[in-house]
């Protein structure tokens, strides 16, 4: 019986031992999902949502907050009222970062139908700091579009839609979303043939990285794709402190976009180390964050020579 017992485990424990090998030697390669930096590690893991605040260099900036409600409407209003200066949510606001929406300033209603929402604020809205009135539309229309399956945004104050910025008082034309535009820059030479396309871009925050979107307006129409790589790998970025990791050198060879999967094609430039085959993270996300905002896709396939290395899931399959 003693016998029987001691060969059983060592047939186990050889059983094991194979097993562990045969996974160092064929890792399963690395899927990386828009979710994965949601995921604080605490005594119980805690999910943090993308929103858009204000950074210390005044961008509309990516960053990740701690919010948790029951339904879609609940959400949008925490939403705008993390935005909101010294508002109840004021202490999730990670260091670095701002609200820009008045104080005082109350959420009447909001409402959800299909892909639009409507939001009602109050008149304190007009009491917006001096050049803030487009940065505050521009990060309401960025958190709330945020929101699965909403794409439109309609605000009205006081029952009445909004016809201006508070500030500017340029004519505003609702609905507001994406394509509107955030933290712009202009390099036209013509008011024909416009190309609008939104680049992220990598920042340096307190102690970590974080992501902030330029909408690029040129009269460059190529494919959006191949504009976003070339900003990326652009040896001059047009603001000093915006920041890409993508070698310069790397180049899109080829592209395809199949039903919702965008598959990606660089040359070996797109290693960070060649030897571990190994993409940074921060390459990974800039391409994909830029991708999401661009093409109704849920997929990035990144692909060396024609050999997939990784992918990135980003929008999740329902």
């Amino acid at each position: 019986m003693l016998r029987k017992f001691a060969y059983n485990k060592i047939f186990r424990t050889t059983g094991m031992l194979l097993l562990l090998i045969l996974l160092l030697l064929f890792p399963a390669s690395k899927q990386y999902s828009l979710e994965d930096d949601k995921i604080v590690k605490t005594s119980s893991s805690v999910k943090k949502n993308e929103v858009f605040l204000i950074d210390k260099d005044g961008y509309v900036a990516r960053c990740l907050v701690e919010i948790n409600a029951e339904t879609d409407e609940q959400y949008a209003k925490k939403l705008i009222e993390l935005l909101t200066i010294g508002g109840k949510y004021e202490q999730k606001i990670p260091n670095g970062f701002r609200a820009i929406l008045p104080t005082d300033l109350k959420v009447n209603s909001v409402n959800i139908n299909g892909s639009d929402i409507t939001i009602d604020l109050s008149k304190e809205f007009y009491d917006l700091s001096s050049n803030d009135d487009e940065k505050a539309i521009e990060a309401l229309t960025f958190n709330l579009t945020s929101i699965n399956g909403v794409s439109n945004l309609y605000i009205n104050i006081d029952n009445e839609p909004l016809k201006e910025f508070p500030i500017s008082k340029k004519n505003v034309i609702q609905p507001f979303n994406k394509q509107d535009g955030i933290n712009k820059n202009f390099d036209l030479s013509s008011y024909k043939n416009i190309n609008s396309v939104i680049v992220y871009y990598v920042s340096k925050g307190n102690s970590n990285y974080y992501y902030v979107p330029v909408t690029k307006i040129t009269n460059d129409n190529r494919e959006k794709i191949k504009i976003i790589i070339d900003e990326l790998t652009s040896s001059h970025i047009y603001e000093t402190n915006l920041m890409s990791f993508l070698n310069y050198n790397a180049k899109l060879i080829s592209y395809e976009l199949t039903d919702d999967v965008l598959t990606l094609n660089f040359n070996n430039f797109l290693f960070d180390d060649e030897n571990t085959k190994s993409i940074l993270e921060e390459v990974i996300y800039s391409i994909s964050l830029s991708v999401r905002d661009n093409y109704d896709v849920k997929e990035v396939i990144f692909t060396v020579d024609g050999k997939e290395i990784t992918k990135s899931v980003i929008k999740n399959i329902e």
